[in-house]
């Protein structure tokens, strides 16, 4: 078996040193070349030599040697050495060792007698030991603390031994002597502990007896008691209330990690409402006082353990919660946010809201680089409000309004976003929203902005003020027509240059506001001055021009979108104008402009024509205006809202039934008996003590005290290692930790022989790394062994485990192999299936470099059928909506998103077609940003889709 090490340091295997160079620094008179040696001879044994040679050399040289430094190394060389032959006896010349120790310990200088007595907590040969413990219980009573808080380690570490009660028979009698003498607060700390861990009454008797000074006890006596507290309480559930109390007053101590132990332990041990009320309470205090980014983390962690787990209670403590904002980390504010948007009922609302928007107009300062991502996390939290709460839309969608000219894009596709559904659900907010919309139009600075708010005026513009307050809004910022000038016979090279200017300078203005250098097109807008509005808005106008700047990039998408939306106002103007001539007049104006887009797009003035969907639009919305039919009208004016609202309502949907299967656990059956802990006999206890029984009753009655352990799931999880035949057989029952892999192989000798040195060794393959070197059992015939072997996981990736066991008989030397059968590690086992928005799941398949195809090979022939297969194999969220799976058209996309336990996204898009012939063909896309996760995607899709595994 290999010796057990309690020293690790790093050893450069290049240079070794050599034993006869190692021997001669020893034997000089320099220190400083003593301690190189000693920490080369050292590095060497910690390596697997032996060096015994040095052993008479250290101890003719270095023993009597006065630097402490050299003395520290001669401890750590003798706790590393073998103090025993093979047989296990204690080799005769550590009785020299023995005589110095002893000398150590009575050493004038506290130094040398405080490392002497850490290492013998170390030490755990008792022929060494028992010499010298007159001389350790001497060091309890010595003068300097440093040296009474070790000899209490060391006799900790002695009575720990197997023989360590005959050795020190009434050493826990001592040690409480000690603690109620001690003054000195590390040394208090080191007594308490060795009673808890030896003699427990003890520990709690003096617990116990100075109940009322615990809170002037030192910070780590402290977290000493927390510990027993929470084993006794473990062991015996019938004496928490008088703990309790202990904690609770331990709660007002000045230091933070107290009181962080002191919260947990509180959790962990009561469910009373008072309990978990103090505990939330302590870690807001902490979220507020402390500084470190990672310990904020932490604490924001436990207050969701407690959101899921006591959301009632936790619903109090929001606005404390939310002061955490004011960290300018934004994963801090992230999870902030998260919680408490979970936390929102009809009677915080308001003063959540009211603090979000607060923290928006804060974000308009623009001191930080990240303001507009974290405005943009403020915006998707005010939606979700007012989404869960219509009323409190009316105190915030003016407000953000203001953000749609955002030069961060996300952050005002998010508002527009907003607006669309805000404007839908509140028709009392339709018209203030419509006025603000042209009001601000000209100020959008996003082509995707523009299109969202374009439909919004297209759609909601509805009386004939609105409608031609639209058509003019949108004239304005197209600016004049034509977009570009024909040139002129004999110019035209000149012209093509001055055209590249205008397209450069104006590329430049669409980024950001800024008056033109060249000034025509300041020219062109202040013409249309008279025709469309007063000079006011023109003026404004000037220095945005936004879609014509937007148009003249080449962005005909959006110039569809810009078609359309005028096509559409001016088929309401004819519903609400009674006026003919306004109408029709109105018509050529747009027309005009469509026709004006079209021209530009064929023309060469742009590097990149119009693509062939934005000409078909345009086209379209040109036959429409000199030809409209009744039934287009409707198509046009009404069928596009309803798809809108039926959008909408599947979305509500959706949220209900995700909320409805959260809350699926039932907490009190029609016919439960209700317990009024008010009838309860007190029997003196506090209000506290009476929650906590009563809590505990109720887990008792709903069987949460029950642990569920599923045995048939557990023997699913064991595997055959070897062949029945085998002489050793061996199975592991594998259990997987997000962050480790344990294996319990149960090795058995079938044979009526003694295997000795048998070892198991174990290698893998993909980023799993073994933990710990194997060792070395003696096996008795026809006897079993356990083993346990722990293995590190780092990354979302098909691992694999192969290894095999080796051993030897008396009869034969040589060594006998068995080579064990592969163990497969899981991905599905890291994977959980998580929800992202459709725009976040574009931009991360947008930025993700793997990208795994697999080819669709099934016997299933039904689309829907085949999808949820998939979804079921691959353990992931369908992220599109049901009523977009609808219908029968032989053709399916689908997108699946999942989330592992390292933080790694995986992306999956599925398009499916239905051949002639009755068969599924199409691909599976696999995206991530790391290989592993995409590759072992891959061949987990591969192998489950046939349809029968």
């Amino acid at each position: 078996m290999e010796k057990t090490c309690s020293l690790l340091v790093h050893f450069d295997k290049g240079t070794p040193a050599l034993a006869n160079e190692i021997k001669e620094a020893l034997e000089g008179h320099d220190d400083a070349a003593k301690v190189d040696a000693m920490k080369k001879a050292v590095m060497l044994l910690l390596n697997g030599e032996t060096l015994p040679q040095l052993f008479i050399t250290i101890v003719r040289y270095v023993l009597p040697s006065e630097d402490h430094t050299v003395q520290k190394l001669l401890l750590l060389y003798l706790e590393i050495i073998d103090k025993t032959d093979s047989k296990g006896k204690i080799l005769p010349e550590m009785i020299l060792i023995c005589q110095n120790l002893r000398n150590n310990l009575q050493h004038p200088n506290e130094y040398i007698r405080g490392v002497t007595l850490r290492f013998l907590c170390r030490l755990n040969e008792t022929e060494i030991i028992e010499p010298l413990i007159p001389s350790i219980l001497a060091n309890l009573e010595h003068r300097h603390p440093y040296i009474r808080r070790n000899a209490i380690l060391a006799v900790m570490a002695i009575y720990k031994l197997p023989q360590g009660e005959q050795l020190l028979v009434d050493a826990p009698e001592m040690i409480e002597k000690v603690l109620s003498t001690e003054a000195d607060q590390s040394a208090k700390r080191n007594a308490f502990l060795m009673l808890f861990t030896c003699a427990q009454d003890r520990a709690v008797n003096y617990l116990l007896t100075h109940v009322d000074r615990v809170s002037e006890w030192g910070e780590l006596l402290q977290m000493v008691v927390l510990e027993l507290i929470r084993k006794v309480c473990r062991a015996n559930k019938g004496e928490k209330g008088k703990y309790i109390k202990i904690i609770i007053s331990l709660l007002s101590v000045p230091s933070a990690a107290v009181i962080y132990e002191c919260a947990g332990t509180l959790v962990s041990l009561s469910s009373a409402p008072t309990a978990i009320k103090a505990a939330a309470n302590t870690y807001c205090q902490l979220l507020l006082s402390q500084s470190d980014n990672n310990v904020k983390l932490i604490v924001l962690d436990r207050l969701n353990e407690l959101k899921i787990s006591h959301r009632e209670i936790m619903v109090d403590m929001i606005m404390d919660i939310l002061r955490a904002l004011s960290s300018p980390n934004h994963d801090i504010r992230r999870k902030t946010l998260d919680i408490v948007l979970d936390l929102i009922t009809p009677r915080n609302i308001n003063e959540v809201v009211l603090t979000l928007k607060k923290e928006v107009v804060k974000t308009q300062s623009g001191e930080l680089e990240k303001d507009g991502e974290y405005r943009q996390m403020l915006i998707q939290a005010i939606h979700s409000c007012a989404i869960k709460f219509p009323e409190v839309a009316s105190t915030v969608v003016h407000l953000l309004m203001d953000f749609l000219g955002d030069s961060n894009v996300a952050s005002a596709m998010d508002v527009a976003v907003f607006v669309r559904e805000i404007i839908e659900t509140n028709p009392k907010l339709r018209v203030s929203i419509i006025t603000r919309l042209l009001d601000t139009f000209y100020q959008i600075r996003s082509a995707r902005v523009c299109s969202c708010a374009l439909w919004i005026i297209s759609e909601y513009c509805l009386s004939l003020s609105e409608v031609e307050s639209g058509i003019s809004t949108i004239k304005q910022c197209l600016g004049d027509l034509p977009f570009y000038m024909a040139s002129e016979e004999g110019d035209a090279n000149d012209s093509s240059k001055k055209s590249q200017q205008v397209v450069n300078s104006i590329t430049v203005s669409s980024k950001r506001p800024a008056i033109l250098a060249d000034g025509t097109y300041a020219t062109q807008s202040a013409a249309s001055e008279t025709a469309f509005s007063p000079p006011t808005v023109v003026n404004t106008t000037l220095t945005s021009g936004n879609l014509r700047s937007l148009l003249l990039t080449g962005d005909f998408f959006l110039g569809a979108v810009v078609a359309c939306t005028l096509t559409k106002l001016v088929l309401r103007l004819a519903e609400v104008q009674p006026s003919k001539s306004e109408v029709n007049k109105a018509s050529t104006q747009v027309l005009l402009i469509i026709v004006s887009m079209l021209q530009l797009g064929q023309s060469s003035f742009l590097p990149h024509p119009i693509d062939n969907d934005s000409n078909d639009r345009i086209v379209l919305c040109i036959r429409l205006l000199c030809n409209p039919g009744e039934e287009m009208k409707k198509i046009w004016l009404q069928s596009c809202r309803e798809s809108f609202v039926q959008m909408l309502a599947d979305k509500q949907l959706r949220e209900t039934e995700e909320l409805k299967a959260k809350a699926q656990v039932s907490h009190a059956q029609p016919d439960d008996l209700i317990d009024f802990y008010h009838l309860k006999s007190r029997k003196g206890m506090s209000q506290l003590e009476l929650e906590d029984e009563v809590q505990d009753d109720l887990k008792r009655a709903t069987g949460e005290f029950v642990k569920e352990g599923d045995d048939a799931n557990k023997l699913n999880r064991i595997l055959q290692l070897t062949g029945f035949s085998d002489p050793v057989y061996a199975e592991a029952y594998v259990t997987v930790n997000h962050y480790d892999i344990v294996l319990d192989v149960t090795v058995i000798n079938r044979t009526k022989e003694t295997l000795q040195n048998l070892c198991l060794e174990l290698a893998t393959m993909g980023d799993l790394k073994l933990v710990e070197r194997p060792q070395n059992y003696t096996l008795a015939p026809e006897s079993s062994k356990q083993i346990k072997a722990n293995i590190k996981v780092s990354s979302t990736e098909t691992g694999v485990i192969f290894g095999n066991i080796v051993y030897e008989t008396s009869n034969v030397m040589e060594r006998t192999v068995i080579v064990l059968n592969d163990i497969h590690i899981d991905i599905m086992d890291y994977i959980s299936p998580a929800v992202c928005s459709d725009a976040a799941f574009r931009t991360m398949w947008a930025e993700f470099e793997w990208e795994n195809k697999v080819a669709v090979n099934t016997v299933i022939q039904d689309e829907k059928e085949f999808l949820e297969h998939i979804i079921k194999s691959t353990n992931m969220k369908c992220l599109t909506a049901p009523s977009a799976l609808e219908g029968d058209c032989g053709f399916l996309a689908a997108n699946l998103y999942a989330k592992s336990v390292f933080g790694e996204d995986a992306l999956v898009n599925l398009s499916i077609e239905k051949q002639g012939d009755g068969k599924l063909s199409g691909y599976i896309r696999i995206r991530s940003k790391t290989q592993g996760i995409a590759l072992s995607l891959g061949d987990k899709i591969t192998l489950k889709q046939k349809g029968g595994a």
